[in-house]
């Protein structure tokens, strides 16, 4: 059928495709498109490194494990772009790299995917985060911190969540 490019600005498109249901009508499915990113969980033996920030979408400041996509809507290496979200974000620079999972965003209207990386050996370091990260903070949580914060709903990324699944699921 055909593809139509409704929006597109650096970090996202969003187009509507024609389709063809099953039941042979027609119809208009509208997908946003936004390159893999990549999650990063900082661990060092029982603490975790978390960024907070406000997100316009809802309105809210939230807390959250360093993650994004690389600008211009390039696709990067995954460990390349963890890499340098961790130290864009946070400053931090980790020896080992340890990709633990997938995960897709919203994959009934989006086609964004993000892997999911276990940051440890960690230095610090100076943060070099873009003019929008300039709100940014970022601190260690204890492991029963970070958990509580899970369960009284002051953590409500679902990136986060699912990664720290993965990461439990990994037995790390």
């Amino acid at each position: 059928m055909g593809t139509r490019e409704v929006y597109r600005n650096n970090w996202l498109t969003i187009r509507e495709d024609s389709i063809r249901r099953d039941d042979g009508s027609a119809g208009v499915y509208a997908v946003v498109d936004k390159p893999t990113y990549a999650l990063v969980i900082p661990r060092d033996g029982d603490r975790f490194h978390l960024v907070e920030q406000f997100r316009y979408p809802i309105g809210l400041r939230r807390w959250e494990f360093p993650q994004g996509t690389a600008p211009g809507l390039a696709e990067l290496d995954g460990a390349e772009l963890a890499a340098r979200e961790l130290r864009e974000e946070t400053g931090l620079l980790a020896a080992t790299m340890t990709e633990i999972g997938l995960l897709d965003v919203a994959p009934g209207m989006s086609s964004q995917r993000g892997r999911v990386y276990l940051a440890t050996g960690i230095t610090e370091g100076p943060h070099e985060r873009e003019p929008e990260e300039q709100d940014m903070r970022s601190r260690w949580f204890g492991r029963a911190e970070l958990e509580q914060m899970m369960r009284d709903g002051t953590i409500t990324d679902a990136q986060t969540l699912a990664a720290w699944t993965l990461m439990l699921l990994d037995g790390r």
